[in-house]
């Protein structure tokens, strides 16, 4: 686990190649075909070193969820563990890795015509109006979240809407259960954040040089796009969307982008600290690698067969 940035596919890669594990991606945009440059998605290399499990798996029309995340990846451990394998879990999803390890509580699954009734409000009335109405029928959901975070709101008046219930009240109802699984759990994190900083710049320059902009708008032209959908909402394609809606010119895109990044890594981090069994390594060291792979291996001649 990591921030973005922080090196987490070549080492996950060089891990796989080294000890026989299988990789299964914990990212909730490398789901999506045709996402690859600002997804910063494996390359066919590392792919042909190290295939790696839930990338590729939907369209960008689609929505994936950590309910379905938590689904495929429990099928695939048990298929990993049935061909007397280990997994290795790698991405910066914080949400998804807390899913697997301590569960998800009971609450009803999406429902497309209601979040197209909810789509339809903030059309006419905007998120911020929708941020107002859940405060009303969920003020301590509301509190934690920002007026402009479309994809939360949307869920949460979802969840009441089906219900007759507050998210929050039926989070507290229900106890998760915990997977009984044994697990090595290791973070990549930065000793200093601002060298972070540099190179999440520096990989969107890339990104752009590789050809991000150009993605996007051949996402548009061959997908019934619009940006309220998850994929698009993504950290890059959002700008992006912004970019080529005429929003955003390119010298605000890049500050921006970087701005989101930064966020983006700053968040997960905080998730990271509660990771309180975690063996903790400097992404920045000049010998990580070896570091890892000691560790690792000392782990596993330990306790074979664990995730």
């Amino acid at each position: 686990m990591g921030p973005t940035a922080a090196g987490k596919t070549d080492l996950a890669v060089r891990l796989a190649v080294r000890f026989g594990l299988e990789v299964v991606s914990v990212d909730s945009a490398q789901v999506y075909r045709h996402m690859d440059i600002g997804t910063a998605k494996p390359g066919g290399k590392a792919l042909a070193a190290a295939p790696h499990h839930l990338i590729d798996i939907l369209d960008p029309t689609q929505r994936y969820s950590a309910a379905q995340f938590c689904e495929d990846a429990r099928r695939l451990l048990a298929e990993i563990d049935a061909r007397g394998r280990s997994a290795l879990l790698v991405g910066g999803t914080m949400l998804y890795f807390k899913a697997l390890r301590d569960g998800l509580s009971e609450l009803p699954a999406a429902d497309s015509h209601t979040r197209a009734v909810i789509d339809a409000m903030a059309g006419a009335s905007g998120w911020p109006a929708l941020h107002a109405e859940l405060t009303r029928v969920d003020p301590i959901t509301a509190a934690r979240l920002k007026p402009t975070d479309a994809q939360r709101i949307q869920r949460a008046l979802e969840v009441y809407y089906l219900t007759g219930q507050p998210l929050s009240a039926l989070i507290a109802q229900h106890r998760p259960s915990v997977p009984n699984r044994r697990t090595i759990p290791i973070t990549l994190e930065p000793s200093d954040r601002a060298v972070l900083h540099q190179r999440i710049e520096q990989r969107f320059e890339l990104m752009l040089e590789l050809g991000l902009i150009g993605e996007v708008r051949r996402l548009r032209e061959r997908f019934d796009l619009n940006p309220s959908l998850p994929s698009m909402r993504a950290v890059g394609y959002r700008q992006v969307w912004q970019h080529l809606d005429g929003k955003l010119g390119l010298g605000t895109l890049r500050a921006t982008a970087v701005a989101a990044t930064r966020q983006l890594a700053k968040r997960q981090l905080t998730w990271l600290r509660s990771w309180n069994d975690a063996q903790r390594f400097d992404c920045l060291a000049a010998n990580l690698r070896g570091q890892v792979e000691t560790y690792v291996g000392r782990q596993l001649d330990r306790t074979p067969g664990v995730q």
